[in-house]
């Protein structure tokens, strides 16, 4: 074991942690037993220190203890988290207090810890390398916690803008698949008029091509970053100008992101609108993944009690009781990531709302929420496509005897006969499709 101390005290840790006494003191304060911080905010705090060693290098600034090799260390240090060797040592809950201290601390005390031993050292030597005075020179939590944030919010938002991409895709295909295949649209649940089933296929590419086209957009306000702004974006340290443009130069070279210095950092400090932005724009993609996995649920019901106008694949027995049953299971898996994504938007929202003069406390609540949904959209939105709707078969048959068994026709001699003489018609024929179409023909010669 070893002994760290500061101004509250000491604590014994396990020779072999990498993390040290505040990230310890961070996990029993907060010991929710809840979840641990994203990884992928974690690798993008990591990338945000490498950046910063890089840039202290290349301004030939001087380590604290004066020992060479320092920011050299702490470079190898970051790529061997960002390789994963590394995550069972981050151990603070993602729910916590101070804004995202306890989580920047813990990044910090990991990578000085790893990057001792690169130098030889033993876990702790923070006099040869300091989590503080050299893995977060010239940085504050709330300056690297947003950026972070930030690139772990485009990376994700990348991968989700392909994958609705593909669903877009394959809605398409089926509409041009089912175009041909005439079926009763129905509006309020009752019958309406007749359409095709490519045609409502049709209308789900145009929603979730508007998702993706928004998805792609909103990187743009992400790539604005407050790093270099320290505290409340306005850094004391006299070489911070040069080293805020410099670092932020490095962290686009890291990232392949057309990152940028905030033009007003404290702004991005204090406010968080902007992730309410992104997590509105997943909110709408949710809303529209429910909507299409309803209907094509009520569709595919049956298979003799309901529209079973399609087919969706079996994937697994439905029933512990009921022999033969099978469930659109992926339709109602997708329904209940889009009702996570909806509960987590009402979170950022309410927490976003809450900050304070140059400050909001409850980033942690943003980020977790924020993050949460978009790693769950990224896997549901290829679930939904591979296993939903590329397997959809029509049911052309049942599609027609729904249809013929409407009067849905009967709109469509509105303009010649009047709305009122056309209800009539039906009326007096009791619903029967084939009497109210030859008496709706004989109004037409009459």
């Amino acid at each position: 074991m070893r002994i760290e101390k500061d101004g509250l005290g000491e604590a014994a840790l396990p020779d072999e942690a990498l993390y040290g006494l505040q990230s310890l003191r961070a996990r029993d304060n907060f010991a929710l037993d809840y979840r641990k911080t994203n990884p992928r905010l974690i690798y993008a705090m990591a990338t945000v220190k490498k950046a910063a060693a890089r840039t202290y290098e290349r301004l030939k600034t001087p380590a604290a203890s004066g020992r060479s090799g320092v920011y050299g260390a702490i470079i190898q240090a970051c790529d061997r988290i960002l390789a994963g060797e590394a995550d069972a040592m981050f151990i603070v809950d993602a729910l916590q207090g101070g804004a995202g201290t306890s989580t920047n601390m813990n990044v910090n005390e990991v990578i000085a810890n790893l990057a001792l031993g690169i130098l030889g050292e033993s876990p702790g030597r923070y006099d040869i390398i300091h989590p503080l005075d050299d893995v977060n020179r010239g940085q504050s939590t709330n300056d690297v916690y947003p950026t972070a944030l930030r690139i772990a919010a485009i990376e994700f938002l990348r991968e989700l803008s392909k994958a609705c991409a593909a669903l877009q895709e394959a809605l398409q295909r089926k509409e041009q698949e089912f175009q041909d295949i005439p079926k009763l649209g129905r509006t309020e649940l009752m019958d309406a008029v007749p359409l095709t089933l490519g045609a409502e296929f049709g209308a789900y590419a145009q929603a979730i091509a508007r998702d993706r086209w928004r998805l792609y957009k909103i990187e743009e306000r992400l790539r604005q970053v407050n790093l270099g702004g320290a505290a409340v974006g306005l850094s004391s340290d006299p070489l911070s100008r040069k080293y805020r443009f410099t670092v932020i130069e490095e962290l686009r070279e890291l990232t392949g992101m057309g990152l940028a210095a905030a033009e007003y950092p404290m702004d991005l400090t204090q406010n968080a609108d902007v992730l309410v932005e992104v997590s509105g724009l997943l909110k709408a993609l949710a809303v529209n993944l429910m909507k299409i996995s309803r209907d094509l649920r009520l569709m595919n019901s049956g298979p003799h009690g309901g529209l079973g106008e399609i087919s969706l694949a079996p994937l697994q027995a439905g029933s512990t009781i009921m022999p033969g049953k099978v469930n659109p299971v992926i339709p109602e898996m997708t329904v209940q990531v889009a009702l996570r994504v909806l509960a987590n938007d009402t979170a950022v929202s309410s927490a976003a709302s809450l900050g304070e003069f140059e400050l909001n406390a409850f980033v942690p609540l943003i980020a977790d929420a924020l993050l949460e949904s978009l790693s769950l959209l990224c896997r549901a939105v290829p679930l939904f496509r591979a296993k939903c709707v590329e397997l959809i078969r029509a049911e052309p048959d049942r599609c027609a005897q729904l249809l013929n068994a409407s009067w849905a026709f009967a709109a469509a001699y509105v303009p010649r006969l009047g709305y009122e003489k056309v209800r009539i018609i039906i009326e007096e024929n009791r619903g029967d499709p084939a009497k109210i179409k030859a008496a709706l023909e004989a109004a037409l010669v009459s």
